[in-house]
């Protein structure tokens, strides 16, 4: 059995303060023929794709509410829904959402190929901090000016398989694939905008790829999933962000990968009946996994100290 899907990850350059929507839309839709012409089904778009990465600076009213978006399809955005709709492709897109009811979420979307918003996914493990920090050359006010996402992740069926949502920060946590991989998940989409530069500890800025890689890929291996990780990257706005935008198999292993750090597109045919291989042998859940035991640990946690394993 076979049932592939061809994927693409279309990675960012960096977006500056002054783009317009208008102006962001038309490299999407450059990007999203490109992918179309390609074969492409789904194109993986990054998260916050329709702006530059405001959370470095401090910013309260509506020079902060500028970059959020109040509906979506948008007037900028719709171009983008109408033409993926005629192409036939669909999409995933992150960007900041704000809530006719006054709540902020970095959100991402899943669009499928007729023009329906078929999954919507608010960011849970926001990183960063919650007010400005004079030490930093930077800053990451992620905690500050969005909510975690009220519900957990969820699979939706679509694009012939199933396919969840994770955005950023939340593919360092491997909860975000398990909770997925109990759905069945056949694909991850994963938009980021990670910058190289961690002010916490410098020491980790040398393995910012090999650790985005790492996550990802464990994530891929151990649910038995494709996973589909892409980047804004580049120099934005003084900030040097990672690309390194991948197509990872449930092997683990990454099948396509960008090359640049510039608009880029890279497309796979992805095998969804691959992830079969390892979810009915390695990773076959329901056989294998002793739920009762992860309870019975959770549940004893505090008793060792952290340092005191060993002791």
């Amino acid at each position: 059995m076979s049932r592939p899907l061809a994927i693409a990850a279309a990675q960012m350059g960096p977006v500056v303060r002054a783009e317009t929507r208008a102006q962001v839309v038309e490299r999407l839709l450059l990007m999203l023929r490109d992918a179309a012409d390609r074969g492409a089904e789904l194109v993986v778009f990054p998260e916050l794709a329709l702006t530059s990465f405001f959370p470095r600076w401090e910013l309260s009213g509506d020079a902060l509410l500028t970059f959020f978006e109040r509906d979506m399809p948008s007037a900028d955005t719709k171009p983008l829904f109408d033409e993926a709709k005629r192409l036939g492709v669909g999409f995933h897109l992150g960007y900041a959402e704000l809530t006719p009811d006054g709540h902020r979420y970095n959100t991402a979307i899943l669009v499928e190929r007729d023009g329906r918003v078929v999954a919507k996914y608010r960011k849970v493990h926001l990183p960063g901090h919650e007010e400005p920090e004079a030490w930093r050359p930077f800053q990451h006010l992620e905690r500050k000016y969005f909510e975690p996402g009220p519900e957990s992740f969820r699979v939706q069926r679509a694009f012939g398989g199933l396919v969840g949502i994770a955005i950023c920060n939340d593919r360092r946590w491997p909860e975000a694939y398990r909770v997925l991989g109990l759905q069945g998940v056949e694909v991850v989409c994963i938009g980021y905008n990670t910058p190289i530069h961690y002010a916490p500890d410098p020491g980790q800025d040398r393995l910012a790829a090999f650790h985005n890689n790492l996550v990802m890929a464990a994530g891929a291996y151990q649910n038995a999933t494709w996973v589909v990780g892409v980047a804004k990257g580049g120099v934005e706005e003084g900030v040097e962000g990672l690309s390194d935008s991948q197509i990872i198999g449930p092997s683990g292993e990454v099948v396509a990968r960008s090359a640049t750090t510039s608009d880029e597109v890279v497309v796979a045919v992805c095998d969804l009946d691959l992830c079969l291989d390892y979810k009915r042998t390695v990773f076959d859940f329901d056989r294998y996994r002793r739920p009762e035991m992860y309870t019975r640990i959770t549940s004893q946690r505090g008793a060792v100290a952290p340092g005191d394993a060993d002791r």
